[in-house]
């Protein structure tokens, strides 16, 4: 197939797809600030900031989206407390997050986490965009948080709602993405990169086949989570 065939391809089935999706889950409701207990010791002080995925889309709170099981999950690890904030927002790119979401987040962290890139793979955002981003971000969260972790943009070909070909397409640019940001990261010593992948595929995304359910979202966290370097 050649290169031009393959893009009229995947661009009919990201039209397909937009045609046939069913709209988005909402974001998860109540409170995105919490406190997670634990045995003692300090409180570690969390922050997630990112696109839907840390909006908590496709759960109905954010006890059950990506935040409150990291946070369940580093109390697991760490025995401490967990003070968590969340600031995410359906549909942002790299740029909404760098000039409208991580100037609202605070300050005073131990740890910041960002979920970014699929929005800016599916809005077609290049390598060089991304880069101007993501470095800009990371100094962001680095005056915010002791340490920082950005988290690899999920692997759309498991994405149930694409078909191949689309699937493997996004992908690619999201390797390419991803490439980006571990060098971004490779110059900073509180900054590090870990991989989205080994996503399962049972019960793991929401009924758009887009968006993670509760199953979803706690395999996610407690994958990112069992990667950091807690000591």
């Amino acid at each position: 197939m050649t290169i031009h065939l393959q893009l009229l391809t995947v661009a009919l089935q990201g039209a397909w797809v937009r045609a046939i999706t069913e709209a988005p889950p909402p974001p998860a409701a109540g409170p995105t600030e919490g406190v997670v207990d634990g045995d003692g010791g300090p409180p570690l002080r969390l922050l997630v900031v990112g696109d839907s995925t840390a909006a908590g889309c496709g759960v109905d709170t954010h006890a059950d989206a990506f935040t409150g099981n990291f946070a369940d999950a580093l109390t697991v690890r760490t025995r401490r407390p967990v003070h968590w904030r969340v600031v995410g927002q359906y549909g942002a790119t790299a740029r909404r997050i760098r000039h409208r979401l991580v100037p609202s987040a605070g300050t005073g962290y131990d740890l910041a986490v960002l979920l970014c890139g699929g929005n800016d793979v599916m809005s077609r955002r290049g390598a060089a965009q991304w880069r101007d981003d993501l470095t800009a971000i990371v100094s962001e969260l680095e005056d915010r948080a002791d340490r920082v972790t950005i988290v690899g943009i999920p692997p759309f070909v498991t994405f149930p709602a694409l078909p191949a070909s689309l699937g493997r397409y996004l992908s690619g640019r999201a390797d390419a993405l991803d490439d980006v940001s571990r060098q971004i990261c490779a110059t900073s010593s509180r900054t590090t990169w870990v991989t989205a992948t080994g996503v399962p595929t049972r019960n793991f995304f929401a009924s758009d086949g887009l968006h993670l359910s509760a199953t979803g979202y706690r395999y996610w966290a407690r994958s990112i989570a069992s990667q950091l370097d807690l000591g």
